[in-house]
């Protein structure tokens, strides 16, 4: 059974998406994010219904070996862009891309398909990238 996959299902009866999952280690404690979207933003509430929900999924098909804490939340309004559909829905908003080689941009995302991306920089020249060439690309926000 792809965990996700029964993850995402759970995460849709309360009427938002998967965005992504990671997990990281914080001062010696293992914690697994469970990333999750909704049109309208992600309330605080609908991380605890989520929670819930998926918990005791993952108390039976445990996500990582060992002990770990659970989060759930928003990926936030400056968040990683690592799946062609993060590309896809983040359209028309800033990023910030390493490319790999050393090359750093910072544009527009200005198309995403299943093979790669165009951004336009501050000169308005547009770069494609294939998805292959980029290294951490994450959108920001102009305070």
């Amino acid at each position: 059974m792809p965990l996700e996959k029964e993850m995402e299902k759970l995460i849709e009866a309360n009427g938002a998406s998967l965005y992504d999952t990671e997990t990281v280690k914080e001062n010696d404690e293992t914690i697994y994010r469970v990333y999750v979207t909704k049109p309208g933003g992600v309330s605080l509430e609908d991380c605890v219904a989520i929670t819930h929900d998926i918990s005791p999924l993952l108390d039976v098909y445990p996500p990582v070996s060992g002990a770990y804490r659970l989060e759930v939340s928003s990926p936030g309004i400056e968040r990683k862009l690592t799946k062609p559909s993060h590309f896809k829905n983040s359209v028309g908003e800033k990023i910030k891309a390493k490319i790999l080689g050393g090359e750093k941009l910072k544009g527009t995302l200005k198309a995403a398909d299943d093979e790669g991306i165009v951004i336009e920089t501050k000169e308005e020249e547009e770069k494609r990238f294939g998805y292959g060439e980029l290294g951490t690309v994450k959108t920001y926000f102009d305070f």
